[in-house]
């Protein structure tokens, strides 16, 4: 089996997704945030999940979502699930992103055994 359909050194995964959404946007933004996560949280393999918002502090992403999955292979059976649900409801995540001027920084993370 190949490391990607386990889980990394068999800890969990965390898929980060941190965002720059300008305020007028952030309505929309936290809707389909909070569909997505709807789903996500009935997906085999889902841990825990986390919707942060910045409020204070000179960060530059000011919404912050962790998704916190069993292993890699939870996250890749969730990928065409998900986005089959967003073509049923032709909700297209990069155009919106474009639209409303949001900037994205999405990468899967794991613990630092040790700390």
């Amino acid at each position: 089996m190949s490391k990607t359909n386990q889980s990394v050194d068999g800890r969990s995964v965390f898929r980060v997704d941190k965002f720059v959404v300008p305020a007028a946007a952030r309505e929309e933004i936290f809707a389909k945030v909070r569909t997505t996560h709807e789903l996500l949280r009935l997906q085999q393999g889902f841990v825990q999940d986390f919707l942060l918002e910045q409020f204070s502090g000179p960060g530059e992403f000011n919404l912050v979502t962790i998704v916190e999955w069993e292993s890699q292979a939870a996250i890749d059976n969730v990928v065409p699930i998900v986005k089959a649900a967003h073509e049923r409801i032709a909700f297209n995540p990069h155009e919106m992103i474009a639209r409303l001027g949001v900037r994205a920084d999405i990468a899967n993370y794991q613990r630092v055994p040790g700390l």
